[in-house]
């Protein structure tokens, strides 16, 4: 990842939209143009990037040699228990100009910052950050077909399980041993919900003993070298679905279908969901698709672009997102497919996740 690079492109997006600088909290922004990756603390850390290009990573001491490591060619100014980090992130911000500040910062350092730059304009980051992170790099593609194939593997495995007798609970937490054992860093959710229970599309798993003739929804995913992955697949337990079963599922699979092929450059964010939404509709099942077609995907689980009625966003080789319809009848089951997806430069997209997409059958 060249994150040199991109603080200079984020430079000259603040010089065009008229910021003095960037003052990003740890967070996926920060992450984005340093490399360096933290939780969040009640001691501030804040990369300042300025219009001109410096950047400057003000923090506390004893985080010091853990930054230089992660982020060897940033400036630092570090300072101690009893210092004001406020007045020294202020003292490196350009006279004229409005400031960026994290879409996420906490507000007390939002206050704090404020107390430090009387009377200048603050506006949230993601104006000149968004548009940086929907596109992504060739290093951020490959980071996303790795993580992403590292989810089909372990979504091929979890077939192998066994569903009947056991919890949701239990299965969950097979599926996160496979995640990891398939290359993920991190796990961040395994959703199981089985029966009734598929019909909140984020169920909660937990004690609900998964029975023979269950319609299951598993959505997982997690992160490998700080880039996510998100899958959902529909499978039934025991031989025999329904009818019902059979025809809501193959009703959200042609509605993914209609979501690929909508999903071209030039087309905007709110028409894709529409083409997916309108077969669920036609269907009969308009009224049980009840969220956003998709959502952007990378350092985040959740980004630009959103794929979502209203959004006149236009799509642009490089973007990242999920294609995942779903129907969910209250009190009998629900039923999801999603799959990770990029614009390529054809103008077509190209699936991340290409593990079957069928109504598989477990035991």
């Amino acid at each position: 990842m060249d994150h040199a690079a991109r603080r200079a492109r984020a430079a000259e997006r603040c010089r065009q939209a008229g910021f003095a600088a960037l003052l990003l909290a740890p967070g996926s922004d920060l992450t984005y143009l340093s490399g360096y990756r933290m939780g969040s603390s009640e001691r501030m850390t804040c990369l300042v990037l300025a219009n001109d290009g410096t950047a400057t990573l003000v923090l506390p001491e004893l985080e010091s040699s853990r930054a230089a490591s992660a982020a060897p060619d940033l400036a630092q100014r570090t300072w101690s228990e009893t210092a004001d980090p406020y007045a020294l992130a202020a003292s490196l911000v350009p006279p004229a100009g409005a400031i960026g500040v994290s879409d996420q910062m906490w507000a007390a350092f939002v206050l704090g910052l404020q107390a430090a730059l009387p009377g200048r304009d603050l506006r949230v980051s993601s104006e000149v950050t968004r548009g940086l992170r929907m596109r992504k790099d060739p290093a951020e593609l490959t980071a996303l077909r790795a993580v992403s194939a590292a989810a089909d593997r372990a979504y091929l495995r979890a077939l192998d399980l066994e569903f009947a007798g056991r919890t949701e609970r239990e299965v969950g937490a097979d599926l996160a041993a496979l995640l990891r054992d398939e290359g993920h860093d991190e796990v961040m959710f395994t959703i199981v919900g089985s029966g009734e229970n598929g019909a909140s599309p984020h169920h909660h798993t937990g004690t609900r003993v998964i029975r023979d003739g269950d319609v299951v929804v598993l959505d997982f995913g997690g992160t490998r070298a700080g880039y996510g992955s998100d899958i959902t697949r529909t499978v039934h337990v025991g031989d025999g679905p329904s009818d019902d079963a059979i025809r809501v599922h193959d009703t959200v699979r042609r509605a993914q279908e209609a979501g690929y092929l909508a999903a071209r450059t030039g087309a905007t964010a709110g028409s894709v969901d529409a083409a997916a939404r309108a077969v669920i509709a036609e269907a009969g099942y308009g009224d049980f698709f009840i969220h956003r077609l998709g959502h952007g995907i990378g350092l985040d689980g959740h980004e630009h672009p959103y794929l979502v009625s209203g959004n006149d966003e236009l799509l642009e080789p490089g973007m990242a997102f999920s294609i995942e319809p779903g129907i969910y009848l209250p009190g009998r089951f629900g039923v999801r497919i999603e799959d990770i997806a990029i614009l390529g430069v054809d103008g077509a997209t190209e699936p991340l996740n290409v593990v079957d997409r069928s109504l598989a059958i477990v035991r």
